[in-house]
């Protein structure tokens, strides 16, 4: 499956930008290289770094477990290479709001595929609302969505802790669009399934 290969990918990169601070600081988001270098490719390369294993080993292990769920749904709807897309898309849309806060920002810097992972992880929870996530206890999907949506946006306005919250409500708003665009019946679908809870 390709969520494979874009975990294989991701893994390889972070772990060789771990032992090169050059490779990392050439593919970190650093706003003013895109906004002065023109190095516009840093809006998507930073979603294959991370800043330490446990950074890496949480978006990886998420990635597979929701990737492998919607890569099927979106090769069916758009073809093979259309969870591909949705992924490096989600990437790219989920940072946007954060280089135009900080394009003359030259202390800030940002990295990681939390991006990306969110959308993947909205898009599962508009097909399965109710199915239990375990993070440790088990939780409603709707239900974690729900907080994780509330505590981005408050740590977002918040600040001090080095995670960029805004892309991780950026990533979750892209991955329900992208979906709702992809095939209208998701919505109803999703409403339905809400309105009939069944935990699985």
């Amino acid at each position: 499956m390709l969520t494979f290969v874009l975990i294989a990918v991701t893994v390889l990169v972070s772990w060789l930008a771990f032992d090169k601070p050059k490779l990392m600081q050439r593919l970190i988001l650093w706003p003013p290289a895109v906004e002065r270098q023109r190095q516009y490719e840093r809006l998507l390369t930073h979603g294959f770094i991370h800043a330490d294993w446990p950074h890496l080993l949480f978006n990886m292990l998420t990635l597979y477990l929701f990737g492998s769920q919607i890569e099927p749904v979106l090769d069916t709807l758009i073809g093979p290479l259309g969870f591909v897309f949705f992924y490096v898309t989600a990437i790219i849309v989920a940072i946007l709001p954060t280089y135009l806060r900080h394009r003359n920002d030259a202390n800030y810097s940002s990295l990681g595929a939390s991006g990306g992972v969110s959308a993947v992880l909205f898009a599962f929870i508009l097909l399965a609302p109710w199915t239990l996530i375990y993070i440790p206890i088990p939780m409603p999907a709707i239900v974690y969505a729900v907080g994780y949506m509330g505590y981005s946006f408050w740590m977002d306005r918040r600040g001090g802790d080095n995670v960029n919250h805004s892309a991780h409500l950026s990533g979750a708003i892209y991955g329900v669009l992208f979906m709702l665009l992809v095939d209208s019946r998701i919505g109803p679908f999703f409403l339905q399934q809400l309105t009939n809870p069944q935990f699985r």
